[in-house]
């Protein structure tokens, strides 16, 4: 029976050390160490106590001598018995060591929101967890709490995560939002008040756009949507992808920042105050980029299916339109309705765009879901590019 397990990302293995380690089975632990590193180009190593229950100085002594070859050796989810030790003994002093997170569960918690790379659940009535897709994601957490702080010192209410906690095998951000509740559970429990939280998201979308930012401090969507189109030009006409990538090319540089995933589920409302959630997605940009990914939430992602509305935004999919509809007259207040429509159209070739590329990533081609998703972009596109001359408007 193997005494450890390992994972190998690129250079970096991590071992998962188990159970007890003690003079008694020390040297069989070394030995599958050693074997895992043996043949292996690595440049560093990472030790995973999430499952160590205790440790002898005979255990400590095979750490020191891997310190020795890998000076960045890392000891992560230590939980407190072994913290202890690894503290009395000095390791804490010469070793990186990060305690274990705190560990929750989220079953029977309601979703209020959910975006491209987690799910927001309420714990209680003061407390929120944004739990992410990806089990390696804590990088992730580390640059949305970076970009979430850039936001709030700029001026954009919204929740700073406190606490960083385990939830199965992946990690969440835990936020305090007392007795607040997203724009769409407030619509649901009262659809009348759909125009008046429109009209605050609109208020809120608009104090996002009107913030200049550091373009260093957050990511360009601009360069992010010129990926998107250079990915698809093995699967688009080459006249029509030419077209796609000269038209987002020539968007001007805009250092105004941005949401990414701008939709009521990530809208909360708390004391009466418009307030953000979901933050890993903030960048700068031209608002056709947000406009764009307004359309995917409300139309694109959900146009073959109307039932994905329930499934991802909780209303109907007649809601969504209505919400859709209400949210360009609002923010383009001060243009007519063809005005508007021919915004909406010039974002929807970056929304398609997106939604293309990703479906094809997703392994679209290989379902009869994925084959329609993708048609269904391409026909989109297709009559768009023909129509549109820039992405642009006054």
């Amino acid at each position: 029976m193997s005494l450890i397990d390992t994972r190998t990302d690129e250079s970096i293995i991590t071992i998962f050390l188990k159970g007890h380690i003690d003079s008694g089975n020390a040297p069989d632990v070394e030995a599958e160490i050693r074997e895992a590193l043996n043949g292996n180009d690595i440049s560093g190593i990472v030790i995973d106590a999430d499952e160590l229950e205790y440790i002898s100085s005979a255990g400590l002594r095979i750490i020191l001598r891997l310190r020795k070859e890998y000076p960045d050796l890392a000891i992560i989810n230590v939980g407190k018995d072994v913290y202890e030790v690894l503290e009395m003994t000095g390791f804490t002093e010469m070793v990186n060591v990060q305690k274990a997170f705190r560990k929750i569960s989220v079953d029977g918690c309601e979703v209020i929101g959910q975006g491209a790379n987690g799910k927001v659940y309420r714990i209680d009535s003061d407390t929120i967890v944004k739990v992410y897709y990806d089990e390696n994601s804590l990088p992730d957490i580390k640059r949305e709490r970076e970009l979430a702080r850039r936001a709030f010192v700029l001026g954009i209410p919204t929740a700073i995560p406190y606490d960083v906690v385990r939830v199965g095998s992946s990690y969440g951000s835990v936020f305090e939002l007392l007795n607040a509740a997203s724009f769409i559970q407030l619509i649901r429990e009262d659809p009348s008040r759909l125009s008046e939280l429109v009209k605050m998201s609109v208020d809120l979308l608009k104090k996002i756009h009107g913030t200049v930012v550091k373009p260093e401090d957050m990511p360009d969507m601009k360069a992010v949507a010129v990926d998107w189109a250079e990915f698809l030009k093995d699967y688009l006409p080459e006249e029509e992808y030419t077209k796609l990538h000269d038209l987002i090319t020539a968007v001007p540089d805009d250092n105004h920042m941005m949401h990414g995933d701008y939709h009521l589920k990530n809208v909360m409302l708390q004391d009466d105050e418009a307030l953000l959630i979901d933050m890993d997605t903030i960048c700068h940009g031209h608002p056709v980029f947000e406009f764009a990914s307004i359309y995917n939430a409300y139309q694109g992602y959900i146009e073959l299916d109307h039932n994905n509305a329930m499934e991802f935004l909780g209303i109907p999919y007649e809601t969504c339109q209505e919400i859709y509809r209400l949210t360009l007259r609002d923010y383009f207040d001060d243009k007519s309705e063809e005005e508007i429509e021919a915004i909406s159209r010039k974002a929807q070739i970056i929304g398609y765009t997106r939604i293309m590329r990703r479906t094809i990533r997703r392994r679209g081609f290989e379902t009869e879901t994925g084959r329609a998703t993708i048609e269904n972009c391409r026909t989109h596109l297709h009559e768009l590019l023909a129509e549109t001359d820039s992405l642009l408007w006054e």
